[in-house]
């Protein structure tokens, strides 16, 4: 019984942050057509804030803080000197943020070193949570993140900003005849995607190594959620990362990482010949 709550707990948190990190891919990817590369950079720029943190002995909050900032500021200089030019090309903006995930990856290599660094835990200790002892952080996280999903998801179906968003996205000729700045809407779209990416980046860094190449593993995560729930929507976003995470973290624990992403692997490829635009899709 105790193995299976702890199991069933890991889950849980997997697919959390799974849900947390691709909500931002989502936001590029599935609103705007943007296919970012460099996401994955924008989590462990995040981590990189948060490490940050700690060592200028700042509080947690302030960690999280300087993570979206610094996120928000980078976000804010790549889609003004290069996304805003290349929108509805979705293979060129493959192309052009794998460029802007090297030059991420080689400016924190020169900046901290490729060596493993390690953050601070913020709450340390267990918890006894149905006859098992379980990180506090985690489930702090768990909670925190559930939270803002709710938030976000309720944001989404109810703010006027949010209408905005979904009329550019529909038909963008017809929101800008109304009076709608699309620029405007994008480039906030844009920079809330990356934003969220750092922010999953600083919640999770004192319970990974962090690292330069970081990312790469949560980019890819996040773009399998993505096919099987779907572009453009909460629901999609928190389907597929409890599908995806839940597999991942099953075959990882009853055998290794890699089997784990090979089931992983053959799910999606499964998702995209079964139903090729997710299982829900706003666009």
């Amino acid at each position: 019984m105790d193995v299976l709550t702890l199991y069933v707990l890991n889950v849980i948190y997997s697919l959390s942050v799974l849900a947390l990190v691709a909500t931002g891919l989502a936001a590029v990817f599935g609103l705007l057509g943007v296919m970012n590369m460099a996401h994955g950079e924008f989590v462990m720029l995040g981590a990189y804030s948060a490490l940050l943190a700690s060592q200028w002995s700042l509080p947690w909050p302030g960690g999280l803080f300087l993570a979206v900032v610094i996120c928000a500021f980078v976000g804010a200089l790549m889609e003004k000197g290069l996304i805003k030019h290349l929108y509805q090309r979705p293979f060129d903006t493959l192309l052009a943020t794998w460029g802007v995930a090297m030059l991420i990856r080689k400016g924190i290599e020169a900046l901290f070193g490729r060596e493993y660094q390690n953050v601070p835990q913020y709450l340390p200790g267990t918890l006894d949570l149905v006859g098992v002892d379980y990180p506090l952080y985690r489930l702090v996280l768990v909670v925190l993140i559930a939270t803002l999903m709710v938030g976000l998801y309720l944001w989404f179906r109810k703010s006027p900003a949010s209408l905005k968003i979904r009329a550019m996205v529909d038909n963008p000729a017809l929101a800008r005849a109304v009076g709608i700045n699309t620029e405007r809407v994008a480039f906030c779209t844009f920079v809330f995607g990356v934003s969220t990416a750092g922010l999953a980046g600083a919640l999770i860094a004192p319970l990974v190594r962090v690292d330069p190449y970081m990312g790469l593993d949560y980019l890819l995560s996040s773009f399998f959620a993505l096919v099987i729930g779907g572009l453009g929507s909460v629901e999609g976003v928190i389907l597929g990362s409890s599908m995806i995470g839940g597999v991942d973290q099953s075959l990882s624990n009853l055998f290794d990482k890699v089997v784990g992403y090979t089931g992983v692997l053959l799910l999606s490829i499964f998702f995209l010949w079964w139903k090729p635009n997710g299982i829900i899709s706003q666009r």
